[in-house]
């Protein structure tokens, strides 16, 4: 068994694997290599028992999304260290080595995430997770690289390893132990926000996130949902208000919600000159599945909240809509 696991969650990625998962083996030497398969019912995995002798393969009996997905299939890995990587990322030579090294420079740093460049713009920063997230105290998450769909081109002006508030599940190195500590990701959001839920987590326990831009990877993006999907949309907005019922102060929780629950209010208004209906139905159907999920909601929010000075303290949305600002560096 090597330190690291190299961990590629699979539905119905045949193309993906086809044009990556080499990239992936040849340079990933120190590392086993996994395949988490969610019940896909392509060619995908056949290709990767023809192709890869050496990727071993966890087969999943349904597709339990992003979340219920790695949170199963990692239960059957004992490496120390999982590295959780998107079927649609190139990674480059050495891009572990400098993680590794960045995981363990500190007692309290607990999960890293390489600089993330787009793989159509190699030169420029790709929207989940750029070279770092944060969070706004509204929930908004943003990026060093990246606000909302601003996107900046990359020339070293993030280049410093530094504590960020969340990690990309796209490509995220973090203690095994850890993740299971803190019962991996919400298997109830399904996919989109898991992993910043378990950011802010193990930031309210008093241990760290970081980047580290010595390892460069390049990612497609929008592989599974495209992001005008309603589905998408649902998920996003429920999954957003459930993270921050878990982990907000208990004297915050109610007026940031409500504050929240407004701009969402906003928002519809927006997809609603768009003409984009199916978008404001599933902002209705989310808020309603959040009221559901409060009772489940009780029951996991957090013991410590160590993480909240680390918000942002204004709102992203006014800073980048209305005073036009539009890079990590222009807001913060």
């Amino acid at each position: 068994m090597k330190e690291v696991a190299v961990v590629i969650l699979n539905y119905n990625g045949e193309k993906f694997l086809k044009d990556f998962l080499g990239n992936v083996v040849q340079n990933s030497q120190e590392a086993d290599i996994y395949v988490i398969d969610n019940a896909s019912v392509d060619g995908s995995l056949a290709f990767v028992s023809d192709n890869f002798s050496d990727v071993k393969i966890i087969r999943l009996k349904e597709n339990l999304g992003f979340a219920g997905g790695y949170n199963e299939g990692l239960k059957e890995i004992p490496n120390p260290y999982f590295l959780l990587l998107n079927s649609d990322v190139e990674v480059t030579p050495n891009w572990l080595t400098p993680l590794i090294l960045r995981i363990k420079s500190g007692q309290n740093i607990v999960a890293v995430q390489p600089k993330i460049l787009d793989f159509r713009q190699k030169d420029r920063f790709e929207y989940a997770g750029a070279a770092g997230g944060f969070l706004d105290v509204f929930g908004y998450a943003f990026c060093r690289g990246r606000v909302f769909d601003s996107l900046e081109a990359d020339h070293g002006q993030y280049d410093d390893a530094r504590q960020i508030f969340w990690a990309t599940g796209a490509c995220l190195l973090i203690k095994s132990e850890i993740f299971k500590e803190f019962g991996g990701f919400d298997a109830r959001f399904f996919a989109h926000m898991e992993e910043i839920d378990l950011c802010w987590r193990i930031n309210n326990a008093g241990l760290q996130v970081f980047y580290e831009p010595k390892s460069t990877v390049y990612h497609v993006g929008g592989g599974t949902l495209h992001k005008s999907n309603p589905f998408k949309t649902f998920l996003n907005y429920r999954n957003n208000l459930a993270m921050m019922f878990k982990n907000l102060p208990g004297k915050y929780l109610i007026p940031i919600i409500f504050i929240r629950m407004i701009l969402d209010g906003i928002s519809a208004l927006k997809f609603l000159k768009e003409g984009s209906f199916r978008d404001i139905w599933a902002i209705i159907r989310a808020h309603f599945a959040f009221y559901s999920w409060i009772p489940y909601l009780l029951k996991n929010r957090s013991s410590t909240f160590y993480a909240f000075p680390f918000l942002l303290k204004k709102s992203v949305v006014f800073e980048y809509f209305a005073k036009t600002r539009k890079t990590y560096q222009e807001i913060c």
